[in-house]
Order: structure tokens, then C-alpha cells, then sequence
């Protein structure tokens, strides 16, 4: 891209992060710090909806080259090179349309980058002369410049089901982190009993490590495109086990649809045993989230998550199985992704009660030891 494409291009990250940062700047001290990282955990989120938006309507490539669009800054100025790939291709990837997805999910994701520069930057003008440093934060930039370097892979690679899936789940990842960051940065007292919060440590732990895992397998489904190899629920082709290859279906570093050889395209087998480990992995997932629900309903400092965790189930459960048996419709694939953000938005605030509640255990038992 020539240098004037490239300042606009940045132009457009900064306008996209301009209305946050001025969210953030309407309270005065500290109290700046917390919002920002409260809107850029938001805004993070409608990332990743918006990321899932982009590719289940096939718009990953609607700009075939990073950062710009045919080296040009939006789609317009490159309205010349689109036109004569739809003539090429009509049925292809590149439509005017898939561009501006494409587009706008870029710069979206330009102004997440930039809200955590600004971040990074606050945190460490406010560290100044302080022993504890913001390293939290500037592990952020690390890995949202990771994120979208995968990001750049995604395109250049031509949509690689293994980089689309880590990138999902880098994505994931920073959701996780920016939660954590702006609850410690909100810093409310611990309202929890120690004992019963560090009870339920390992099935919140056993709870967030299956949810990982799934929303992997979830991303290897839809990234190798493989939701509708079963349209039935809950059988699978009518029949409990049918026929899969899990060899060719989890081999990892192979070309889009194609076989790790790349000697043709990856068989109907393949894509089952894809679906059918997603789709039976959710049995004990469901019966975690569940049983966590039921275990920790008594503490009621912990209800409004645990009443977040049980409809985001619930509607995880709904739109799953209406990919199925609806054909995978747009609107509950995005919600299917959206929900599984959701619950890990629910499992980190969990996660940080429960160690915000040791952490004040073992501070009051060294006061009392002083």
C-alpha cells in the first residue's frame, strides 16, 4: 500500500477508537483508566461478533489482500479491482458487499488495537513512582498485535481452518483478559464467604477448561464448514455413530476443504467426525455449566452471573440445535458465537470473584498474623 493509503487507513482506526477514548474522558482521575478498559472489553466483544458475522457470510477474503483493500483504504477507491474479480469469479468470495464487511471488521478491529495503546499508555503514566507495574496491560498489546497478525494470516493463508480457529480463539482470549483487567481495575470489596468461593474453585476451573475447549471445537466446525454433516438432532445421518474420519477431520495444517496431502477435497467422513466431537463434547459441558449453577446458587453475591451463566446456556443449547435443523440460518450462527463469548465474559467474572475472595483471606490472615 503507497503511504497516503496506509495514513488513511490509520485515520479510520483512530476515528472508529475517537468515541470510546471520549466516553472514557468525561470522568475525571483514575475513574478514566477503569471506563476505557470497561468500553474496550465492550467494544472487544462486538469484535468478535462481528468477526463471526464476517465469516459465516463468507466475506473473509470479500478483500483478498491486508491491511487495505486491493492496497487501497476502502472499498470505493478499490470498486475497479472488485468489479473485475466478480467478473472473474461471480460466484467467488469478492463482491462488493463482502468487502465492506470485511472492511468495517478490519477497522473495528484497528480501534480495539488503539484503545489498548491508550490504555497501555494511561497505565503507565499512572504507575509512575509506583512499585507495582501495569505489566496486565502491556501484556494486552502483545496480544492484540498477535491477534492481528493471525488476523493478516487469515486472509494471506486464504482462510486456513487452523488459523481461522486461533484466531477465534486468541480473540477469546482477549475478551478474557480485558474482562479480568477492568474488574481488578473497578476493585470492589470482596462480598464473598472465603470457604464456600474456594470450594467451588475446581468445578469453576473444570467448568472454564471444557469451555475452551469447546468453543475450539466450535470454531473447527465452522471454520471447516462442517455444521450441516449432521442435519438431524440428535441422531447424526440417522444413525448414533456414522460413519467418521477423525484422522483427516483433525488433521490440523491442511488448506481449506482440502486433504492434508492436498490431493482433493476432504471427505463428507471427515467433516462428520468434525461435527460429532463438537456436538458430544456439549453433553458434559452442559452438565457442568449446570451443576456449577446449582452448586454455587446459594452464595448470593454470585446470582446475577449465575443467572447470566443459565440463560446463555439455555441459549447456546437453542441455537445449536437450530443450526442443525434449521440449515445453520445466519442469525443463530451469529448468536451460537455470540453466546460463547457471553460465557466466557460469565466464567472469567467467576473466576475473579472466587480469587477476589482468597485474595482477601489471605490478606486478612496476614493482618492478623502482623
Amino acid at each position: 500500500m503507497e503511504l497516503a493509503d496506509l495514513l488513511l487507513l490509520a485515520t479510520k482506526g483512530v476515528l472508529v477508537a475517537s468515541l470510546p477514548i471520549a466516553l472514557a474522558w468525561t470522568v475525571r482521575g483514575s475513574d478514566r483508566l477503569q471506563r476505557l478498559a470497561a468500553i474496550t472489553a465492550f467494544f472487544t466483544f462486538d469484535l468478535i461478533v462481528f468477526g463471526a458475522f464476517t465469516r459465516l457470510t463468507d466475506s473473509g477474503l470479500g478483500c483478498p489482500d491486508w491491511p487495505g483493500c486491493y492496497a487501497k483504504a476502502n472499498p470505493i477507491a478499490a470498486l475497479t479491482d472488485i468489479h473485475a474479480a466478480q467478473a472473474l469469479m461471480p460466484d467467488g468470495p469478492v463482491t462488493v458487499f463482502k468487502a465492506w464487511i470485511e472492511m468495517l471488521h478490519r477497522y473495528l478491529a484497528m480501534g480495539v488495537g488503539l484503545l489498548i495503546v491508550v490504555m497501555v499508555v494511561l497505565a503507565w503514566l499512572r504507575a509512575r513512582g509506583r512499585s507495582q507495574k501495569p505489566w496486565l496491560t502491556t501484556a494486552l498489546l502483545a496480544l492484540v498485535c498477535l491477534q492481528g497478525a493471525f488476523g493478516a494470516w487469515t486472509v494471506t493463508l486464504k482462510l486456513q481452518p487452523v488459523i481461522v480457529t486461533t484466531h477465534l480463539l486468541l480473540g477469546m482470549l482477549l475478551l478474557a483478559m480485558l474482562i479480568w483487567h477492568a474488574a481488578l481495575l473497578a476493585e470492589r470489596p470482596a462480598d464473598l464467604p472465603s470457604g464456600s468461593a474456594l470450594r467451588l474453585r475446581p468445578l469453576v476451573w473444570l467448568a472454564s477448561a471444557l469451555l475452551v475447549l469447546q468453543i475450539a471445537l466450535g470454531g473447527w466446525v465452522s471454520t471447516n464448514y462442517a455444521v450441516l454433516a449432521c442435519n438431524q438432532f440428535p441422531m447424526c445421518q440417522g444413525l448414533w455413530l456414522p460413519e467418521m474420519d477423525f484422522e483427516s477431520g483433525f488433521h490440523l495444517w491442511r488448506e481449506l476443504g482440502r486433504t492434508a496431502d492436498n490431493s482433493g477435497y476432504i471427505s463428507l467422513a471427515a467433516l462428520t467426525a468434525i461435527h460429532w466431537v463438537h456436538r458430544t463434547v456439549a453433553l458434559p459441558v452442559v452438565l457442568v455449566l449446570a451443576g456449577l449453577c446449582v452448586a454455587a446458587w446459594p452464595l448470593a453475591a454470585l446470582r446475577f452471573w449465575l443467572r447470566w451463566l443459565a440463560f446463555l446456556l439455555a441459549a447456546q443449547l437453542i441455537t445449536g440445535v437450530a443450526n442443525v435443523l434449521l440449515g445453520w440460518p445466519l442469525l443463530a450462527a451469529v448468536l451460537h458465537n455470540a453466546g460463547a463469548a457471553g460465557l466466557v465474559v460469565v466464567l472469567v467474572m467467576l473466576n475473579y470473584r472466587i480469587a477476589q475472595a482468597a485474595r482477601s483471606t489471605r490478606r486478612d490472615g496476614l493482618s492478623v498474623a502482623v
